[in-house]
């Protein structure tokens, strides 16, 4: 997994209008099946996670830990984020390769 390739992959999609960030617009994205991608951060607070997993199993939106809120809120030009749903079928395509790509180079 290239963190650096994901990380600009979503500071592309939040260029292009395609991600809602912040747990309000995240969860609106889920309910009116707008997102095609949930990332929530690693240091998130457990209830977070636990809203956002069950969510997003209910709603079968692939979800996925990255990162920490500093990261991945300063990838798509905000302060911190601790989460963030890509409302883009290419763009969550392209997020999901990368994180199954078996090259994991680190942070």
């Amino acid at each position: 997994m290239d963190y650096k390739k994901i990380l600009s992959l979503l500071g592309l999609a939040a260029k292009a209008g395609r991600v809602q960030s912040g747990e309000f617009q995240t969860e609106k994205a889920i309910k009116t099946g707008q997102a095609r991608m949930v990332i929530v951060a690693m240091d998130a607070s457990d209830n977070t996670k636990k809203m956002f997993t069950n969510m997003c199993t209910y709603y079968e939106v692939p979800l996925h830990f990255l990162c920490n809120k500093e990261e991945l809120g300063h990838s798509i030009g905000k302060e911190f984020r601790a989460s963030l749903a890509v409302a883009d079928n290419g763009f969550a395509k392209a997020l999901e390769k990368q994180m199954n790509s078996e090259s994991v180079k680190g942070r």
